[in-house]
């Protein structure tokens, strides 16, 4: 109980209601939101902050904390009354009418490739280097279940590979694939940059000489050669790679799958809004595709190739250059033109925008919190508390859900784990609370054991 709400119980016992009934009906209002809210959303764009963004000076800063907590920014006031946020976020901040913004995320992993794990898939990552031990992201959840409309596959993530990339983030962070529920739901993983000029799906386009008549035979063939092996036990090696080929064929004969990677097809001013840079048209990329039926893109956030600069968002040294440069800016843009493009489209209401990061960074600047440690200008890994961000589908904009103490260090209020941020995900997509998949011995595991954050919602 927060304390208005004893106000409010003071006040309406004047008009005979009791605190127990106000429970009650409190109660029977999220009852009720949880019910309308649940498969709200068709599809969702997930922006995966990799190096985990700093969220005292993004979305929850200290301005009357010391300065070694406080840092350089500044906060700036949002087109909704009481909520700020950093003064580098200035087109998101005329967005804040969309955003549900929450301060009291938390875990307790300070590793950037078994983090990920928490917040791509909602479960504590198992301990082991094998991915395909790892728990399905929601992505092959959603593949699992069907979801997606053809020839486009149902999950799809934006990973441009770029010079400087660190191959542990791009690698092995875990929660990417399928893991345990196989690699027939794993996702089409898209490395090209679409910044190139030339930018291209390659392994999705046509080899030249082989027509659609050519490629209608080989397609024939492949199917009476696994026909006569009789191949048929489904999970095998040759049946999941049959489903891949399946899949091939599909895309390179479908002119809405060739399409729907064209950026070309988009007008030079909305790519200009997007950002002409690696992380605004893999945005750009991502509405595309679920405008056209794919149900979750993941974009994952590119290594910018800059020379010693921090990488991603992992900024141990340099923090207020890079978020003020390089990082802030391109995000804000890229956020902000998502909302405005799937507003303008009619799709914002049946798609839900995350944006996040695998964790925060510490309280202190120059704080030790890993084995990395940070510099004299930096801040250290810090799951203790962090941000993210959901906007669309189903979800209630213009709040800010839980608090941190004074100094970002802490949950003061609310606190939300990670499998309660994915259980709100999977109920806006309509994915059931009690849903058990088999693993790959046949036991049956809840996908998703947590609690949806009702309050949240529309």
């Amino acid at each position: 109980m927060h304390r208005r709400d004893v106000l409010t119980t003071g006040a309406l016992g004047l008009f005979g209601l009791s605190l127990p009934q106000l429970l009650a009906y409190r109660s029977a209002i999220a009852g009720e939101a949880a019910t309308k809210s649940f498969g709200r959303a068709k599809s969702c764009i997930f922006l995966f902050m990799w190096g985990g963004p700093a969220h005292q000076d993004t979305w929850d800063l200290k301005p009357n904390a010391p300065r070694e907590v406080r840092g350089e920014f500044q906060p700036i006031s949002t087109v909704v009354p009481g909520i700020q946020i950093g003064e580098h976020f200035p087109l998101l901040s005329q967005r804040a009418n969309r955003l549900a913004i929450i301060r009291s995320m938390t875990h307790g992993d300070v590793n950037h490739t078994t983090s990920t794990h928490f917040l791509l898939t909602g479960q504590p990552p198992p301990p082991t280097d094998d991915l395909s031990r790892d728990w399905p992201s929601m992505g092959s959840v959603l593949s699992k279940l069907g979801r997606g409309r053809p020839p486009l596959p149902p999950f799809v993530q934006m990973r441009p590979k770029l010079p400087g990339d660190v191959p542990r983030f791009v690698e092995q962070s875990h929660g990417q694939f399928a893991g345990w529920l196989g690699d027939e739901f794993g996702p089409m993983t898209i490395d090209a940059n679409p910044h190139d000029a030339d930018y291209r799906v390659g392994a999705f386009e046509r080899i030249d000489g082989v027509d659609a008549g050519r490629l209608l035979r080989r397609e024939a063939m492949l199917q009476q050669l696994e026909s006569s092996e009789k191949r048929a036990r489904v999970g095998t090696p040759s049946q999941v790679m049959a489903s891949h080929y399946q899949r091939a064929f599909e895309l390179l004969n479908s002119p809405v799958a060739q399409e729907a990677f064209d950026l070309s097809k988009e007008p030079p001013e909305m790519r200009e809004r997007y950002g002409r840079n690696p992380h605004g048209q893999s945005v750009l990329q991502a509405r595309r595709l679920i405008e056209r039926g794919v149900s979750l893109v993941t974009v994952f956030w590119p290594n910018d190739g800059i020379k010693n600069v921090s990488v991603y968002w992992d900024t141990h040294s340099r923090n207020f250059i890079d978020l003020r440069e390089r990082l802030m800016p391109v995000a804000d843009r890229a956020f902000s033109t998502l909302l405005d493009d799937l507003s303008e489209r009619g799709l914002l209401d049946e798609t839900l925008v995350i944006w996040s990061g695998e964790f925060g960074r510490t309280p202190r600047i120059g704080q030790r919190n890993s084995d990395a440690g940070a510099g004299a200008d930096g801040r250290d890994h810090w799951p203790n508390c962090f941000t993210s961000v959901l906007a669309g589908g189903g979800i209630c904009g213009g709040q800010v859900h839980g608090a941190s103490d004074r100094f970002a260090a802490y949950p003061a209020a609310d606190p939300v784990a990670p499998v309660d941020l994915t259980a709100t995900v999977y109920h806006l997509l309509g994915v059931p609370a009690e849903l058990a998949l088999r693993d790959a011995a046949g036991r049956p595991l809840v996908i998703c054991p947590g609690e949806p954050i009702v309050s949240l919602f529309s």
